[in-house]
C-alpha cells in the first residue's frame, strides 16, 4: 500500500531555513506528481507546492513563492521541500501527498514551528 513518511521539521527562528523530506513507497513514484500541503492550527489544509512526475515542472502557493523549492528524486523515491526565509506564519504541520486514481494519500506530517 501507499506509504508516505515525512521528516525534517522542527523549531527555527524567523528568517531561518529547513528542509523537509518525504520518503514514498508502495507505488510507482516516478509516474506521479507529488505535493506538499500544510495545516496551521484552526485553519484548513492548504496546498503549498506541486511537482510534476518527472520533476521538471513546479507550482507554488503565492505565500511561499520565491522562498520554498520543491524537488523530486525519482531514483530515491523522495520529494523534498526546501524552505528559506521562514516566517512565523509558516508554522504548521506539513504533509506530502500523492493522488492515485482520484484518491489522495497522506503521511503523518511533520511539525514546523517558526518562532523566536
Amino acid at each position: 500500500q501507499v506509504q508516505l513518511v515525512e521528516s525534517g521539521g522542527g523549531l527555527v527562528q524567523p528568517g531561518g531555513s529547513l528542509r523537509l523530506s518525504c520518503a514514498a513507497s508502495g507505488f510507482t513514484f516516478s509516474t506521479y506528481p507529488m505535493s506538499w500541503y500544510r495545516q496551521a492550527p484552526g485553519k484548513e489544509r492548504e496546498l503549498v507546492a506541486v511537482i510534476s512526475s518527472a520533476g521538471d515542472s513546479t507550482k507554488y502557493a503565492d505565500s511561499v513563492k520565491g522562498r520554498f523549492t520543491i524537488s523530486k528524486d525519482n531514483a530515491k523515491n523522495t520529494v523534498s521541500l526546501q524552505m528559506n526565509t521562514l516566517k512565523p506564519e509558516d508554522t504548521a504541520v506539513y504533509y506530502c501527498n500523492v493522488r492515485i486514481l482520484g484518491i489522495g494519500s497522506w503521511g503523518q506530517g511533520t511539525q514546523v514551528t517558526v518562532s523566536s
